[in-house]
């Protein structure tokens, strides 16, 4: 909360970049796990519609999901609130490395700022009201790899269950949604994906 708020990033961008910059690092090096292939081969299937994704760390577009909506931003760019100007993370990483400081500057002279959602910013209104329209009209949601504590985005499976749809969760430790579910497979993520996928 301290490093990764809109008025930490404003007050000390030296400060929020050294915490970020080292984040982007290690996040550009991931690779999709066998849960990010098992959802683009469901996807591929017609089995599944969306992902609507918490995760900023591009891995289910680098997986091959068609359309992420990526309710917390993404990584992948940084923009200049003075001017617009938008530099894709590998741009972002030279200007880190070559920067005194450590703050990645647009031509103009402003520092960047991750396209994510940081603390005291709001959710990206289009991106959630996809989000919405689509668990209003969601057979099944299925929720993995979360807790459902973070609101607004926790309250999507509420919006399944009162248009009549189902919910289903795939995640370890518990939720508020464990009675309520029509399932819940608790094992590890990818294996319970990946038998999942090999169902169809």
């Amino acid at each position: 909360m301290e490093v990764a708020h809109i008025d930490a990033w404003r007050r000390d961008p030296a400060r929020f970049w050294n915490f970020y910059g080292q984040r982007f690092a290690i996040l550009t090096d991931k690779r999709p796990n066998g849960a990010h292939r098992a959802l683009v081969e469901l996807e591929r299937g017609g089995h599944l519609d969306a992902v609507v994704t918490q995760n900023i760390d591009m891995l289910h577009r680098k997986a091959g999901t068609a359309d992420p909506i990526e309710l917390h931003g993404t990584i992948e760019t940084s923009s200049c609130l003075a001017c617009g100007y938008s530099a894709p993370i590998d741009r972002v990483t030279a200007m880190i490395e070559t920067s005194p400081d450590g703050v990645p500057l647009c031509e103009c002279g402003e520092p960047l700022k991750p396209d994510v959602v940081l603390f005291g910013e709001m959710l990206p209104v289009e991106a959630f009201d996809r989000a919405q329209r689509l668990a209003a009209s969601a057979d099944l949601m299925i929720c993995i790899g979360t807790s459902l504590e973070v609101y607004p985005v926790a309250a999507l499976p509420e919006v399944t269950a009162s248009a009549g749809g189902k919910v289903a969760l795939v995640t370890q430790g518990p939720t508020s949604w464990d009675d309520r579910a029509e399932v819940k497979l608790a094992g590890d993520v990818v294996g319970e994906l990946e038998s999942v996928l090999a169902e169809f």
